[in-house]
């Protein structure tokens, strides 16, 4: 079985309570299923005070073998690196002290969320807390472990980003340590779990018949493509939300809301408002990750010129108002 030991540090929880929404009926039965033994989690064990300190302990010890630590939430250095905004009850000790430490013991480290992957949401604005990831600052290799840090395992920090982080790049990723398959080249440069991450948001996306037309949203109610005006970044954001669907039937698109990017670092502040896109001379600047800015106006405007109307007036319009023309065809 593999040992898990799950921590909350500077965060808002998020990521638990996602993960409370994996697909399943019995979610303490698929993690045995998995190969997965919770030590302790802040929300799902019974343990607390004195129990829980009791585990730290243990594992500290070598009395128990931790094979996986997961972080959830930002590192908190401040004040003046001391890690005293947030201490770990009844030790007097600061957390940023006891993740350092069980990180030294720990065969894997998991950064589950943006967060604690990159500083995120809790590390934005003045950071008055000096917030950081557990292995980068924004996109800054260094965080609380350093760049060069390496768990027994010889993996670096395993950033499951996201805010939050879908259940199932969770599960999946401990089902892999679990079953020893979760080696160095199945992270991305930023070590992600690439089994989500070598795809786009974009990938899948129920707005894509809009978006190859350029048939846009002009606020948010509109059917059309949320790239263009609305501030949609699911051309550039790494993750698999409309391939593996949230609560088996949803994304942040399909629920008419712009992808703001939130596995990415510095996602939290884009230097604009998240619902508006900036541009330039009327061109989007975040364009496609690997599309060139001459092809993709060249390209934008032989789609426009190509639109259908049904395309047209569907995108301005909060329902299908024009269903796909019916004609004979010979298909077989």
């Amino acid at each position: 079985m593999l040992n898990v030991l799950w921590l909350q540090s500077g965060g808002c929880g998020g990521c638990s309570m996602s993960l409370l929404c994996a697909d399943t009926s019995d979610f303490h039965g698929l993690l045995r299923q998995m190969g997965v033994n919770v030590l302790w989690h802040p929300a799902f064990s019974l343990e607390s005070g004195q129990e829980c300190l009791q585990v730290l302990e243990d594992c500290l010890n070598g009395t128990t073998v931790l094979d996986a630590l997961c972080i959830e939430g930002a590192l908190l250095r401040g004040p003046h690196g001391s890690g005293r905004f947030h201490m770990l009850a009844g030790t007097q000790q600061s957390m940023l002290h006891w993740v350092e430490r069980l990180c030294a013991v720990a065969h894997n480290v998991l950064a589950v969320g943006s967060c604690a992957a990159f500083g995120g949401i809790t590390a934005g604005g003045l950071n008055p807390t000096d917030a950081c990831g557990l292995q980068y600052e924004g996109d800054h290799a260094g965080g609380v472990l350093g760049a060069a840090w390496r768990s027994r395992s010889g993996l670096p920090v395993v950033n499951v980003a996201g805010c939050p982080t879908h259940p199932g790049w969770v599960l999946e990723t401990l089902a892999a340590l679990a079953q020893g398959s979760l080696g160095a080249d199945a992270l991305d440069t930023l070590a992600r779990p690439r089994f989500y991450s070598d795809q786009l948001v974009h990938h899948a996306c129920a707005r894509n018949e809009y978006y190859e037309y350029k048939a846009s949203a002009h606020k948010p109610s509109d059917l059309g493509c949320l790239m263009e005006n609305m501030g949609c970044k699911g051309t550039q954001a790494h993750a698999d939300c409309n391939i593996r669907l949230w609560n088996g039937e949803g994304s942040c698109i399909r629920g008419g809301y712009a992808c703001i990017s939130c596995t990415e670092p510095g996602f939290e502040e884009p230097g604009h408002p998240f619902h508006q896109t900036p541009k330039v001379a009327g061109i989007p600047i975040g364009l496609p990750t690997d599309m060139h800015k001459a092809w993709f106006v060249a390209l934008a405007s032989l789609s426009k010129s190509a639109t259908p109307q049904r395309v047209k007036l569907n995108s301005l319009a909060n329902h299908l108002v024009v269903a796909p023309l019916i004609k004979k065809t010979r298909l077989k």
